[in-house]
């Protein structure tokens, strides 16, 4: 019988070299703890330097983060660099933070401490922010630059007056939340420049609202740790973030951009936590940092659409990584389907879900009418308290006195003035307002061969397919059209104001055509014309063409109003050709009933949507006026212009929304630097240069990609846009190139062997000392400049800015 045997492992023997496993037969071994532990400890970024091409020896230690790891690669190939490949990479690439066994609990205090002192940097940092945020916060005690906008937007949350504004509601609410916080009462006016009255606590508003901007410094360290970067890097991230100029200026101001920013940190943020939890699919903390990535994109987008734009980022983000899911064999489809669910319901489900909340809640709140009613359609102007159109009287007859909105997204009100077209017929301006006066009334007329209205004969109601004239109700004028061509668009006809009440012509008459009625459904349901819910087109009786206004604006003599056109294609789906009569005067017909003036919330919120964005569209540079606090895109990247944020007299305290120069100049040529850096890499690799481990160039590509795409992302599709533009714009995407600033610091110098620690120590002293000195020799920028600017030297460091010059606000 034989004796079992023992198997012993004796190791290498010494002097032989290194075996590869493709040395083995290769055989599936059976999962097991010790296994399920390998595959999560991934190897931290190291580089090896065997020959001149290579960084670190084989087998030597190295650190990142403070933490050494002995690492031992095989090339191949005898060590033949220039034939060797990158090994396969086994597992999910994910390139973030290198993954670190949980730690036991703790059984002291020591150590507990011991165990989180990681976090001490990101607190100090944290605390220094609160100094560089609050530090004279209230110095000013002026409305300063957008103060006025969203300042008063609050105001209107707290009296519940409906308003309208080109950007979404979440910062906004938030305002009033603060100014509601803070015993703020909602009836200050916020004129720009005007000082805050006695015990208004303007103070504790600014502070609130900086606390957003407090927060992107622990943020930044927290994002730059989740990204791999080495701790030197972190504090670099962090310094950065803390030490900007302009970033500390826009976050003591009641202003949304400090709220813009956090919560485009808190996506990256989140994004980058979701990208370290990859390799274990659906576990709890996975699922809990999608969702968070879900939230953040909804509140981002909830402050300004330029959330979209890191929205897109995250998009690019999961396209690539659903993509290298789809090419992993090894997942079923069944796993391939939960992967692709799970973002859609929480990266466009969840957000979306966030945005319209946002908007539902806005609407819940402000409840009484107020300056932006004009801007909804009017049905939802009639739910809203104070509004007397649930007054009007339901059908519409000949002698009514009425208004009539456009039904277009953003549409105005059938508008007239004295003044007349300097072009054309001549005649009085017809156009299409968005504010109501009396200008916007008009009466209903017959025809001129008709008997003449009798207000006390017999009631004649509107009726589908009735000829009719409307007179304008302060000039008398009819609404005319005739074969001149409209001032803007010249391919419709020129509608004018002529005649007058004994004057005018066949060129007066409209017929009513019905499109449908939103209480009773078709034409063919509609008896009468009704107020508010009745929507109808104007055919011009002679010409055939439709009273149309669609988004043409009007030059300064048409004072930036909507044209108005008659417009000879019959497209019944043209929503600019329909009308409703919203507001109703006739002394003679009963109030109308408010059951008819339900407006469902999908409607609302998709109308308020495209009129947002119709009113962002309209903001374009004015080519008669100068602006000189606007500035174009290409200025931004090297602080070609910076912008005053308030008058610059010599009793004022001033504001100059300006960058730290070395943190906004190194970040943009880093930018341009990872380009080069990228192709020489990629031309080495072809030339089979082995430079990295593959985990290495897999970190060195995540990072990168997130700091440039994510700048791309939030630059570009300024170059392209139309509106107007100023600086802050370019603020959430200065986070970008700081992000790549530091990861080619890490990269070259910190991560890099080559130096010795000595050397990168040296380095980073300078790179802070620079940020720092930079920050503090420009800090009156930001805390505010007492005294006549000439008093303070060194200011200009580009001949560009207008920080010196006597142009006044």
């Amino acid at each position: 019988m034989r004796s079992p045997q023992v198997a012993l492992n004796l190791g290498t023997p010494p002097g032989s070299p290194t075996r590869t496993s493709s040395d083995f037969e290769e055989i599936n071994y059976p999962s097991s703890h010790w296994q399920s532990q390998q595959e999560e400890e991934l190897p931290l970024h190291y580089m090896t330097e065997e020959t001149a091409r290579k960084r670190v020896k084989s087998g030597a230690a190295a650190s990142n983060g403070g933490e050494e790891t002995t690492l031992e690669y095989d090339y191949g190939d005898e060590g033949k660099d220039v034939y060797s490949k990158m090994r396969p990479l086994k597992g999910p690439a994910r390139g973030g933070r290198p993954l670190r066994p949980a730690p036991p609990p703790a059984t002291s205090l020591t150590e507990f401490i011991q165990q989180n002192l990681e976090h001490l940097p990101p607190a100090i940092y944290t605390l220094l922010s609160c100094w560089t945020r609050f530090y004279r916060i209230g110095k000013s005690n002026v409305v300063v630059w957008d103060e006025a906008h969203f300042g008063k937007f609050g105001s209107h949350y707290l009296k519940r007056e409906f308003y309208f504004d080109v950007h979404p509601p979440l910062g906004k609410m938030l305002v009033g939340l603060v100014g509601l916080l803070a015993g703020y009462d909602g009836h200050f006016e916020f004129k720009s420049g005007s000082e805050y009255p006695e015990g208004l606590p303007y103070v504790a508003m600014r502070v609130m609202l900086a606390t957003f901007g407090v927060a992107l410094v622990p943020l930044g360290w927290y994002t730059a740790v989740e990204l791999g970067m080495s701790r030197r890097a972190c504090h670099l991230v962090a310094l950065m973030v803390l030490c900007d100029i302009a970033w500390i200026c826009i976050s003591r101001f009641i202003l949304l951009d400090a709220m813009l920013l956090f919560f485009t940190f808190t996506t990256v943020f989140c994004m980058t936590k979701f990208n370290n939890q990859q390799y274990r699919s659906f576990s709890p903390d996975w699922w809990l940092w999608l969702t968070m990535t879900g939230l953040s994109i909804g509140c981002v987008t909830s402050v300004k659409w330029v959330g979209l734009f890191v929205t897109a980022l995250v998009g690019a983000y999961t396209i690539e990584d659903l993509w290298n899911k789809f090419g992993d064999l090894r997942l079923s489809w069944r796993d391939q389907a939960k992967h692709w669910a799970a973002r859609v319901a929480c990266l466009i489900v969840l957000p979306i879900l966030v945005y319209m909340m946002a908007f539902k809640v806005h609407f819940m709140i402000l409840n009484h009418s107020g300056p932006g009613d004009s801007q909804m359609s009017s049905l939802f102007q009639a739910n809203l308290e104070g509004n007397d159109f649930g007054k009007n009287p339901l059908e519409v007859a000949y002698g009514s006195k009425i208004t009539l909105k456009n039904y277009g997204y953003g549409g105005g009100l059938l508008h007239s003035h004295v003044q007349s077209y300097p072009v054309g017929s001549n005649q009085q301006q017809v156009t299409c307002y968005h504010y109501k006066d009396n200008n916007n009334e008009w009466i209903v007329h017959p025809r001129w061969d008709e008997l003449p209205l009798d207000l006390n004969g017999p009631m004649r109601f509107l009726k589908d397919g009735d000829v009719i004239r409307l007179q304008h109700s302060m000039t008398t004028r009819n609404l005319h059209s005739h074969n001149v061509p409209a001032p803007v668009t010249k391919l419709n006809n020129e509608v004018s104001g002529y005649g007058n009440t004994t004057i005018g012509d066949f060129h007066d008459y409209w017929k009513v055509e019905v499109v449908d009625d939103l209480k009773m459904g078709s034409k063919d349901n509609v008896d009468r014309i009704h107020s508010l819910t009745t929507r109808l087109r104007f055919r011009h009786n002679s010409l055939g063409c439709y009273l149309r206004a669609a988004n043409a604006i009007l030059p300064e003599w048409g004072f930036k109003q909507i044209e108005v056109s008659c417009i000879k294609e019959d497209n019944l789906n043209d929503v600019h050709t329909w009308w409703n009569v919203e507001s109703h005067w006739n002394d003679r017909l009963p109030a109308g009933e408010t059951k008819y003036y339900k407006s469902p919330f999908l409607r609302d919120f998709w109308h308020l949507n495209v009129a947002m964005m119709t009113s962002n569209n309209a903001l374009i540079p004015d080519p008669d006026k100068e602006d000189i606090l606007a500035s174009a895109p290409i200025d931004w990247p090297f602080m070609y212009l910076g912008l005053r944020m308030c008058g610059w007299g010599d009793t004022q305290t001033k504001y100059y929304l300006l960058g730290t120069p070395i943190i906004w100049w190194a970040g943009s040529t880093s930018l341009i630097v990872s380009l080069v850096i990228l192709g020489v890499y990629l031309l080495r690799q072809q030339r089979k240069y082995n430079d990295f481990e593959a985990v290495e160039w897999e970190h060195f590509l995540y990072v990168g990609k997130v700091a440039f795409v994510g700048w791309a992302l939030h630059y570009l599709p300024f170059l392209v846009m139309g509106r107007v533009t100023y600086i802050h714009h370019y603020l959430p995407t200065l986070y970008f190139s700081v992000l790549m600033l530091a990861h080619l610091l890490d990269h070259f110098v910190f991560s890099n062997r080559r130096f010795a620690e000595h050397t990168r120590w040296v380095i980073y002293g300078i790179a802070a000392v620079a940020i720092f000195g930079n920050f503090w020799w420009f800090r009156g920028l930001a805390f505010g400049i007492d005294g006549p600017i000439h008093e303070h030297k060194g200011l200009l460091w580009r001949k560009t800015w207008n920080i010196y010059d006597q142009v006044h606000l």
